[in-house]
């Protein structure tokens, strides 16, 4: 496929803004938006600088992402980054692998509906969170011990680390505290616009960025199973 002078400006221009925000769509720039949405030329060039940069470009319910690889460590986070980021200063890979649950846990919560939208609830309050942590890693280990064999999810592992944390009251800001490991959780992913944090009255709410991603990527059908089978619940059939 040939491509003109002008295709390759505009591929590299929207480009620098997916880099810059993250995300384009027609309020930020109409004329950026229609070129990539209406000239395939334009949309090959941009995935394939997407391609070298190892992320993904794609377009989900009006918008144009540009989402990292996995393993992109320059435009996403690296395990260490994220454990710095999330956990107390001496922490290991039990502290990492529990603020990964509580991430998972928060998205099978908020998501899960089988009708035109995976969202299933508009809000989730922090201290219920907490409980339904609790819960889960509680049911979790118990089934750890019943099974010998066991090779998912060391649930024993991160129910160690999780009441190894203080119990402080809901304004608690420190790592070292339930309330405050979540806070640092939920900021987290406020910051990278995933979610709403409302700490006056303690509600989560998702953000559209993030139905976005729910609805059209992260959870196709196969996928949320494989969530569910990881915390321990039945298969949707």
């Amino acid at each position: 496929m040939a491509y003109e002078a002008e295709d390759i400006k505009y591929s590299q221009t929207i480009f620098y803004h997916l880099l810059k925000n993250g995300e384009l769509n027609e309020k930020d720039d109409k004329e950026l938006y229609r070129a990539y949405s209406e000239n395939e030329r334009v949309m090959n060039l941009v995935k394939q600088q997407g391609e070298t940069s190892d992320c993904v470009v794609e377009k989900y319910g009006g918008t144009i992402y540009l989402i990292p690889k996995e393993d992109n460590d320059f435009l996403g986070y690296s395990k260490g980054e994220l454990k710095s980021e999330l956990c107390r200063s001496n922490a290991n890979d039990k502290d990492y692998y529990l603020s990964q649950f509580v991430i998972v846990t928060l998205l099978v919560e908020m998501y899960g509906s089988q009708g035109s939208s995976a969202k299933s609830r508009n809000y989730l309050r922090g201290g219920d969170l907490l409980n339904i942590l609790s819960n889960r890693l509680q049911e979790g280990a118990e089934k750890d011990e019943s099974e010998q064999d066991n090779e998912g999810i060391a649930f024993s592992n991160m129910q160690e680390r999780f009441e190894a944390l203080k119990s402080g009251d809901r304004t608690s800001r420190s790592k070292t505290t339930k309330e405050g490991f979540l806070y640092t959780i939920l900021k987290f992913l406020e910051g990278q616009g995933l979610i709403v944090y409302v700490e006056v009255d303690d509600m989560i709410t998702t953000s559209k960025k993030l139905d976005h991603f729910m609805d059209w990527n992260i959870l196709n059908k196969n996928n949320y199973n494989r969530v569910l089978i990881a915390l321990g619940e039945e298969e949707h059939e």
